[in-house]
Order: C-alpha cells, then structure tokens, then sequence
C-alpha cells in the first residue's frame, strides 16, 4: 500500500471507532486498492503535516470520517478544489480531477495506522558513508561558506546548495522527500537536512564537492533536527523529531549513531490522552545543554537537558496546542512558539526553565523562526505573521540592556498589529537592515501568493512596497500559481532571496532582492530547480539570526 513510500510506511487497519461490521460495510465508502493506495500516498506527502497520520487535526482540521462523512463527497470535492480562507491551498492546480475526487473519498475512509519505528529500524537504516576520520581536515574548496543557501527542492527529493556569491548552484543532492528544514552544526561545517519521510542526511561543506557523509531514518514522518551548541557540547550530538511515530531521537553528532529515543506519547494540557503527539520543532540553547522541544498536539514544551542523556533530565512546560514552530528573541534567553490551534504565543525563560508568558494573538499563527527588531516606540520586539488572519503581530520582548528598560512596561503584550494579507508562512528581517519582509503563499488569490510585502521598520503604517516576484522573475505566465515563499537574507544583510514555487511541471525559481533599494537583482532558475521552498542562508541559521 501506498506506492512511492510502501517501504517508508506499511499500513494496517484501525478498527472502526463507532458502529458495527455491518454498519461499516453498509456506510464506509470505498475505493480500489490502486485508488487508495494513491490517495494515502497524496495525503502521507500534502495532507499529514497540517491535519495529522491519524487525521485527529492539529494546524488543519480533524478529518476522521465522523466528520468528513458529515460535509459528503461534494462538498469535499470543492474544498479540495478551491482550498480554503484559513490557508489550505486549491488542489486544482496541483491534483488531477480524479486525484481530488478521490482523496474526497479517501478521506471518508477509517484512517490507517503506520507502524512502529524503533531502534532496530533506526539502526538498519543508519548509514555512514565517509567515516569521521577520513573526513577532510580543512576546507578543500574555495567557496565562502557563510553564505552559502541550502534550498528545498521539495518535489524532487533533493536540495540543492547554491553558492550565495557567485548565484551559482554549487551542487544538488538527493535527500528525502520534501526537505522541511536545514540546520548548521555549532561549528558551520554540516549541514543537517530532514525530509518529512523522516530521513535524515548530514552533509559536509569542507569537501571539494559537497556531499552526504552519513544517513539515517529516524521515522516516517518527521520535521525537525538540531544540534548541540552549548560551550563544550559543540557538534557533539544531533537530535531530531518525527511525526510518525511521535518520538525524538538523540545521535552522535559525528556519525547520525542513534543513541537514546524517547516517546512523546501523553497527555495533553487539557488533561486528555493522545496517540499522536508530534515533534513539531527543536532549537539548541547556548546558555545552557539543553535542547527545546515542542511537543504539537500536548501542549507540551520540554527543555531536554544533554549533559548526560544516560540519565536525561527533562523540564515539561504547560502552554497551549497545538505548538508548530518559532525561534528565539534577539537576547537568544526566550524562545517563542505559535500554539496556532490556540490562536496563541507561549514564550519561556531558558534561563529560569519555566514558561514566562501566554500571549493571545490573532488566528492561526505561523512565525516561522519569527523576525526580530528594535521598534520605534515599543523598543525590542518580536514578530509572527499569520495563516488565517490579515496582520504580522508584534510582541515586546524583554531586555537585559538598560537602555531598554523604559520599554518593560509592554513586555509579552501585542504592541502592534501591522496590516497583511492572510496566508502569511514566513516573516523575516535582519540586524543590519531597516526593512521587514513577509509573504503571503497560502493566499487563494494568486496575485497575492505570488507577491511579498515590505515594510519600512520606522514606518509599519502600511508596505513601502509590495512586490510581484512572479513577475519580476520574466518566467512565462502559468494558470498554476508561483507561490513566493520564505524570504531569507543573505549573511550580510543586504540581500534577500524569495523562493518562486510552481508545480512539478513549471519552471521554478529563486529571486534575489537588494535589500537597500528593494530592486530585483538576479533570477536563479534551471530544469533542475524543481519546487524550490525553503532556503537556509549557512552563516544566518547557525547563529539564530532573524
């Protein structure tokens, strides 16, 4: 079952959760084994993330058949076509009829349940392929690594590392499907890259070309990895979360050896038990041995201290569900996570180890890593835009400088709430630039999904500009939409590079902005760009800089 991920994920039946056999028979609709096992292969790679495995909800909403039988085929069907003003994208441009037709069945159907994942599995599938020892002993390339960008290629597997200087892609390699993060070791040597089929590849950027040098999956489905960062503990150990099964995994940080797991499996903050707690982010203190681990679907957020994980000590933290993603403040001492489902903010004190605020924001919340600035009026603030609501709220953070204490007063409390468009992923700025960026991807006007918005940080009364990158890139119009997705700045600052995501058969591209002056300075397209999303400048991600 499920052809392309049939090794990545065998299915068996979950036992009907209402009625009899007969009922089951009699009201359960069906569809052929080629029909279904396409369908749960479409739903594994575009649905699972946002509405779960299980289909219990989460950023998306619950899709078990007590539900969808209720909205029937055809109002599925519409729902899958024109996608949704709370962010889920039209299918039509991405499905075929039948396809659509079928996952509105499909999704009427009990929902299957993967199996385990454990050390065995781990360790059958860890690879290592050039040996710490045999690794090169300095850089044996000439290519300024701290603005290198590594790039998603979503749809082909792969990522491609694309040198930040020339504009020239360096190399393209293959990975796991849909590539949903990259991150730096302490050090800046190795890239990390988890695809949400839960391989995990570490690549080296000191050879001559770079390449993967171990491997492992860490589960069928998965989002985050991390690494050590704090004094003494640099590259030491990676981490990383899956989706499916609802677990982290500690490994060495030199080969991907799978050392300790560690369940997620509990009870949530309303005192409910869940089956599908899923690793939603990860992010390594530097004032502390401690990783930050997001618990989506409990509401749980764990300090995981790594000093010595023969004896692990963990700090669980109550906030909010269902906990996605965030990133630090510009002090790096309070991370901040979207609890979206809560329409909510949980900060914590890593200093303290305990939760510092819970702050109600507008619908739907989706910082990515967020975006840090001192503001005119409300002094240090940090920065969230929003799936399902037409702001990017701003958030005071707290100061250790004196020079900011006049701005406590505002501390954990909304300062701003700066006009946008709803469908919002990604808001980004950076210490030397005087401008906030945000796109707007899940948009269902194509327009707006294909544009960004710029603001003036001295003036966020409205955009100084918003930009078409579709346009500007020069590509040949399509009816499909190019969604602009996931500004990034270069290690300097002073460019910032947007990703034009077409579908698998249009031609994609990266744009690359002046930040100064806002001017398109260079299109990065080839055949091989294929559905480009997120990019990770190295410099910027191994510092927490955003």
């Amino acid at each position: 079952m499920w052809k392309g991920v049939r090794n990545a994920l065998l299915l068996t039946a979950l036992p009907l959760a209402m009625g009899g056999a007969a009922f089951a028979q009699e009201a359960q609709p069906n569809l052929s084994k080629e029909a279904k096992e396409g369908s749960a292969k479409i739903y594994f790679e575009r649905c699972a993330g946002c509405h779960g495995v299980l289909r219990k909800g989460a950023t998306g909403k619950n899709l078990e058949p007590a539900n969808t039988a209720k909205l029937g085929q055809a109002r599925l069907e519409k729902i899958l076509t024109n996608g949704t003003d709370g962010g889920m994208v039209n299918f039509d441009d991405i499905l075929t009829k039948d396809e659509i037709k079928n996952m509105a069945t499909y999704i009427q159907m009990t929902p299957d349940v993967p199996p385990e994942w454990g050390i065995k599995e781990m360790t059958n599938s860890w690879k290592v392929t050039v040996k710490p020892e045999d690794r090169p002993k300095k850089q044996m390339n000439k290519v300024n690594l701290k603005n290198v960008f590594s790039v998603t290629l979503r749809d082909s597997g792969e990522v491609a590392l694309i040198d930040g200087d020339t504009k020239k892609i360096w190399t393209i390699i293959k990975t796991g499907y849909a590539v949903h993060i990259s991150r730096l070791s302490a050090s800046g040597r190795f890239v990390f890259v988890i695809g949400r089929d839960g391989k995990l590849d570490m690549i080296d950027l000191w050879m001559e070309t770079p390449g993967v040098v171990a491997t492992i999956k860490i589960g069928l489905d998965a989002r985050s990895v991390e690494t050590s960062k704090f004094k003494g503990f640099e590259d030491k150990y990676a981490v990383a979360g899956s989706y499916w099964p609802p677990q982290y995994v500690i490994m060495d940080g030199q080969d991907l050896k799978p050392l300790k797991i560690v369940s997620t499996r509990s009870m949530t903050v309303d005192g409910e038990y869940h089956p599908e707690p899923r690793v939603a982010s990860i992010v390594s203190s530097e004032i502390k041995p401690e990783w930050v681990i997001n618990v989506k679907e409990t509401g749980q957020i764990l300090l995981v201290d790594y000093s010595d994980i023969e004896n692990l000590k963990t700090t669980t933290i109550a906030s909010a569900k269902f906990l996605h993603d965030g990133g630090w403040d510009a002090s790096k001492r309070y991370f901040l996570v979207a609890a979206n489902a809560s329409n909510k903010i949980a900060a914590v004190d890593t200093k303290l180890g305990k939760l510092a605020a819970l702050i109600d924001v507008k619908k739907l919340p989706h910082p990515g890593r967020g975006a840090n600035f001192a503001h005119p009026k409300f002094g240090p603030v940090w920065a969230t835009g929003h799936l399902g609501a037409d702001v990017v709220t701003l958030i005071s953070t707290p100061s250790d400088d004196k020079k900011n204490a006049k701005f406590k007063e505002f501390n954990w409390k909304v300062v701003q709430e700066v006009k946008h468009v709803p469908g919002n992923l990604f808001v980004k700025t950076h210490p030397k630039s005087k401008n906030l960026w945000a796109d707007s991807p899940q948009n269902p006007d194509k327009e707006l999904a294909e544009s960004v918005a710029v603001w003036d940080m001295a003036d966020l009364s409205k955009p100084k500009k918003i930009i078409n990158v579709a346009k500007d890139s020069g590509l040949p119009e399509t009816k499909a939409t190019r969604r602009a997705v996931h500004p990034e700045y270069s290690a300097d600052g002073s460019e910032v590079w947007i990703s034009l995501w077409g579908g698998k058969t249009d031609q994609s591209a990266i744009v690359v902005y002046d930040d100064k002056t806002l001017a398109m300075k260079k299109v990065i397209t080839d055949p091989k760009m294929i559905t480009p999303t997120g990019k990770f400048n190295v410099y910027n991600t191994q510092h927490d800089i955003y």
